[in-house]
Parts: C-alpha cells; structure tokens; sequence
C-alpha cells in the first residue's frame, strides 16, 4: 500500500460513510461495538479525515487523538476540526513507527489499519506499539475486510462497493481492490485481506487477550430505510468484519 492513493482522496474520503454498507453497516456496528467513551481518552489510529475522532468527542471522551500516515488526509481532519471545533488533536505518523505518547490511552480503534501492514513482522511492530500506547486494560477495536472474504456477494455494488482481488499475495494476506462507488468519481484503494490467525498472532504476541471477533450488523434504521430483504445478500457474505482485544 502507498501513502500517495489515500493523499490523492483528501476530503472526498467523507463521502465513504454516506453508501449504505458504511451508513448502516460499519459506522453503528462498530460505535456499538466501542460502546460507552464519556469521560475516556480515545487514540484513533489510521484516522483518516477524523470520522471516528469526531464521533467519540461528541460522545464524551475527555481526549482523541487522531494519527494517520496520509499527511492530506490530516490536512482534511484539521481543516474540519478548524470549521467545527471540537478539540480533536491529529498528527501524522506510522503506527509501524508509532511515537510514545506523553500519557497512555484508555482506547485505541483501528479502522482500516492492521490490513495495510505488507508483512506479519510489520504488523506484529503495530499491534506492539499499539499495546504500549494504551493503559492496562485498555481496548483495542478493529474493523477491516473480512480474513476469509470469499468475494462472493454478487449484489456488492447494490451496496455501494466493489471488492475484487488483484491476484497478488502479501505476506499477511490477498490483496483487495475496495472501490466505494462516489458520484461523479469512483475511488478506488488497495489493500489486503489478513488472515485470521494473523491477526490473533501479532496481537497475542504483543501482549493482547481476550481476541474476539464480532460481526458486521446492519442498523435498524438500515432495516426501515431497506427492508430485511435488501440486506439478505450482505449478511450472508459480509465484506467487513470487527474485533476486539485488551492490552
């Protein structure tokens, strides 16, 4: 993966969470997943243009701290944090090369961001540094593609994405061609497909337990927008899946 296709989308990249697997898949399955952060420190990892940083401010976390490799998707974050101030703090940096922090945070979240890792030694360096950078007993979330996505789901774009391989293998997993189907323009991002046992081996070797994974749920303002019947395909074949872990 490069730096430079997620600093070609900038803001645009907003427009991700308004498809319906994002709207009524991801964002309540994954807020529900974190559940309750009044009052917790929050470090959002592969931030992006703040999404998530954003939503848990509004919901109480006393601090968030947002990190991203991109420097214009952190360029976008700040340049919304400036028009709706929120006291949302975001830098740029690695999470392969992750900076100590000056305090330990209750929570970290990892959307998107394990499944970039080209290796399992990298990805091993990222969960460590993940696990130093939280409390005792602090919770790591996770949402990225599904370890053992079969590209199955025929009506994918009836959803608002197209998910297909590249035929090339990294060391961690496949590599994916996720593209979210924005008008007037398609963006379209590579990454990779971790196998399962990857990922519950980087984060037990630095230091997570109590791995869960936790399945992709549609809201049910989903259900009322759609319909049940809608869903059925997505449900059978999710493309993303969740999971959770403490330091």
């Amino acid at each position: 993966m490069t730096v430079q296709q997620y600093d070609g989308i900038g803001e645009a990249f907003e427009g991700f969470k308004s498809l319906p697997l994002m709207r009524y898949g991801e964002v309540p399955s994954f807020l529900g997943m974190v559940g309750e952060v009044k009052g917790r420190s929050v470090l959002d990892l592969a931030c992006g243009t703040g999404f998530y940083s954003r939503e848990f401010k509004r919901r109480g976390a006393a601090e968030v701290v947002g990190v991203d490799i991109s420097v214009e998707m952190v360029a976008a974050a700040r340049d919304i944090e400036r028009r709706e101030p929120l006291d949302v703090r975001y830098e740029v940096g690695d999470v392969a090369e992750l900076r100590s922090f000056e305090r330990r945070f209750d929570l970290a979240l990892g959307v998107q961001c394990l499944n970039y890792a080209g290796s399992v030694e990298t990805m091993e360096r990222m969960c460590r540094n993940i696990h130093r950078s939280l409390v005792p007993g602090g919770e790591f979330f996770v949402l990225a593609q599904k370890p053992d996505y079969g590209f199955d789901c025929g009506s994918l774009e009836t959803y608002g994405f197209r998910c297909e391989p590249t035929g090339e293998e990294t060391g961690t997993g496949p590599q994916v061609r996720v593209t979210a189907l924005l008008e007037p323009q398609p963006i379209s991002i590579v990454t990779t497909a971790p196998r399962r046992e990857v990922y519950e081996e980087c984060l037990r070797a630095a230091g997570f337990g109590a791995v869960e994974w936790v399945p992709l749920r549609i809201s049910e303002a989903g259900i009322r927008a759609y319909g049940e019947d809608f869903w059925a395909d997505l449900l059978a074949h999710p493309p993303l899946e969740m999971l959770r872990c403490r330091a």
